[in-house]
């Protein structure tokens, strides 16, 4: 069981890393800006943040988020979690780091996101990648802020060639800058996925291996979007995370 609520003045690092996916990049520049205290984690990307990847991910991207779980292989090697090219290789070997890999159970987070046409926030669940077949992901939550009502849920099969890809999005009359609990009720093949505690959408198939909780707000320079002439600066305020394993 896990239950994160942030009281502390800094980032519990048994549990999480500040960094996104540091392999294909490096953990300097995959480094969340981040405050944590009362309560709260608070997750931003600055006007002066730089580009996550920059010359390896296609189109600019900037990214602060957390991460429960790191690894990889040596620089060179093929050998890490959610590769977005074919035979992409490790540009900073990672240390092994198993924080919190929960298999099935409740999950759940709540959070608000402060976003503009530019970016977006989300929170998913992907496999460990130990194997490239344990690649499944369970999108919890993600939203965009060029659709703040649909909420996009539900499951990409990545590399595991046992699941088919089931995600769409799911148009709720909610604010997405006001808190709301988003979850997934996890067990073996069947996914059920809630907000606010009612369930809004059910996948009858599901990953049979441990996940890592990811939690990001990410911005997309190549998408015009100034206010009063300043780049705004989007924000994800997460109050708390939990795991409950199933019965």
């Amino acid at each position: 069981m896990m239950d994160e609520r942030f009281t502390s003045d800094e980032l519990d690092r048994s549990v999480w890393v500040p960094w996104y996916l540091p392999h294909w990049s490096s953990r300097a520049a995959s480094a969340a800006t981040y405050a944590v205290g009362g309560g709260e984690l608070r997750l931003s990307i600055p006007a002066d943040q730089g580009l996550w990847a920059e010359g390896v991910h296609e189109t600019p991207l900037r990214v602060s988020g957390i991460q429960s779980a790191n690894f990889s292989g040596p620089v060179g090697s093929t050998i890490g979690g959610q590769p977005f090219l074919s035979e992409q290789r490790v540009l900073e070997e990672q240390e092994e780091f198993w924080g919190c890999t929960p298999l099935y159970g409740d999950i759940e987070i709540r959070m608000r996101g402060t976003i503009t046409p530019r970016s977006m926030v989300a929170f998913w669940l992907s496999g460990i990648e130990t194997t490239p077949e344990q690649s499944g992901e369970i999108c919890v939550m993600e939203v965009f802020g060029s659709a703040p009502q649909a909420v996009g849920m539900g499951l990409h099969r990545f590399r595991d060639p046992r699941l088919t890809e089931e995600w769409a999005t799911v148009t709720l009359p909610i604010d997405v800058a006001q808190f709301h609990t988003y979850g997934v009720n996890w067990r073996p093949g069947s996914l059920a996925f809630t907000v606010d505690g009612e369930v809004v959408k059910r996948v009858g198939q599901a990953p049979d291996y441990p996940v890592q909780l990811e939690i990001a707000v990410f911005d997309f320079p190549d998408k015009a979007d100034l206010v009063e002439g300043r780049v705004p600066v989007p924000e994800l305020v997460v109050s708390h995370v939990r795991h409950r394993p199933s019965a």
